[in-house]
């Protein structure tokens, strides 16, 4: 069995990780890992591929940053003679970039099965490029990997049939329970012992600077009473040097390492974020999350985890962070199927249809005998 891997962006790599450990495991699988490129920085992703112990690429695409059209085009251009050379038995591709919509379309048109992990999340809302991308990627795929109830729902209420739809639980979690002894092994470097963690980074945050300005305003409000610690991604610090605004006593961080933003979520009082990953990762390690959206793909954060959707409601985030400060957080638990072994769940099931496909074959070739000897 051939499996082919896609990854584009950080968060892809997490939920690689723990899918080609489990298939480096299995007897007879072969595995290509293509990285697209999409979000690439030297330094970082090296990093990021040594942590998590993922082997380098096979191939790199090397397409780097732009449009969407372009972008998208760029991968699907790159990646069509990839797949015709290693003719995979199956591609797998992750979460909800580019990269990850751009393999797929490539794949469909190319009759080969596609395999989503992640599949099923929604927002409900179309001003979201990555809203678009899953629903395109969850309509070419013929493996659906959810790893919650809500994503099962969503995929049968579009139609997808029930036998395409495996509910496997959440791989970004693999990697998390894999790698927090190794995080709260990291030094605290002088950060205060009670801080808010912020991280922004979506496009209706960051592009527009009436909004921007008005989140960071906040941010330095609540460094009066609390810390606030700030790994700043390159996109957001573009837009934040237009605006005029002093942060000198806000905690600016460069981006971090898997590990080392791992220990600084651990040991956060809460965590600010547009992030769909550090929704899921606060709502396991019991840290109370605010999220700067009006909507998720993750319901089940909010309805049992840790997560509360403040929007860019100013009132509504003071008065959130106001009762976690004073220790009124909101209590979550852990949803089922986030227990550190998805990815093991996912190989069980390739393993299984290669196996159903083989013997699918054989019986085939057996009476295409039949009937040419009768």
């Amino acid at each position: 069995m051939h499996i082919l891997h896609v990854v584009g962006a950080r968060p892809n790599f997490m939920k690689a990780a723990p899918v080609l450990h489990a298939l480096a495991k299995r007897p007879a699988v072969e595995q290509t890992l293509v990285h697209t490129g999409q979000h690439y920085d030297a330094n970082m992703s090296d990093v990021f591929f040594s942590q998590l112990q993922i082997p380098a690429p096979d191939v790199n695409l090397g397409v780097g940053s732009g449009s969407h059209a372009r972008q998208t085009a760029e991968i699907m251009s790159g990646f069509e003679p990839v797949v015709l050379e290693r003719k995979p038995d199956i591609v797998l591709v992750y979460g909800d970039v580019n990269s990850t919509v751009a393999a797929a379309l490539v794949c469909a048109k190319l009759g080969i099965r596609v395999g989503h992990v992640e599949a099923g999340l929604r927002s409900f809302d179309w001003s979201m490029p990555e809203e678009i991308n899953r629903v395109v990627t969850d309509r070419l795929s013929d493996c659906l990997f959810t790893p919650s109830e809500d994503g099962d729902a969503n995929l049968q209420h579009e139609g997808v049939p029930v036998d395409k739809i495996y509910r496997v639980g959440n791989v970004m979690i693999d990697s998390l329970v894999r790698l927090l002894p190794v995080a709260m092994q990291c030094s605290k470097n002088g950060f205060p012992e009670r801080y808010a963690l912020v991280t922004l980074h979506r496009p209706s945050n960051v592009d527009d600077s009436q909004t921007l300005k008005s989140i960071l305003e906040s941010l330095l409000e609540i460094n009066e009473d609390l810390d606030v610690v700030f790994p700043v991604h390159p996109r957001t610090r573009q837009r934040i040097s237009g605006l005029g605004l002093k942060l000198q006593k806000l905690h600016i961080l460069e981006p971090l390492p898997y590990v080392e933003f791992l220990a600084l979520q651990r040991r956060a009082v809460v965590v600010i974020t547009d992030s769909g990953g550090i929704q899921e990762e606060t709502t396991y390690l019991g840290v109370p999350c605010l999220t700067l959206r009006n909507n998720t793909e993750r319901p089940i954060t909010v309805s049992l985890g840790t997560n509360v959707v403040v929007g860019n409601d100013r009132k509504q985030l003071r008065s959130e962070l106001s009762g976690i400060v004073r220790g009124n957080a909101k209590k979550g638990s852990i949803p089922p199927l986030w227990d550190g072994h998805a990815g093991e769940r996912i190989a069980d099931v390739l393993q299984s249809l290669h196996i159903q496909t083989e013997n699918s074959s054989s019986d085939s070739a057996n009476r295409t005998a039949v009937r040419s000897v009768t």
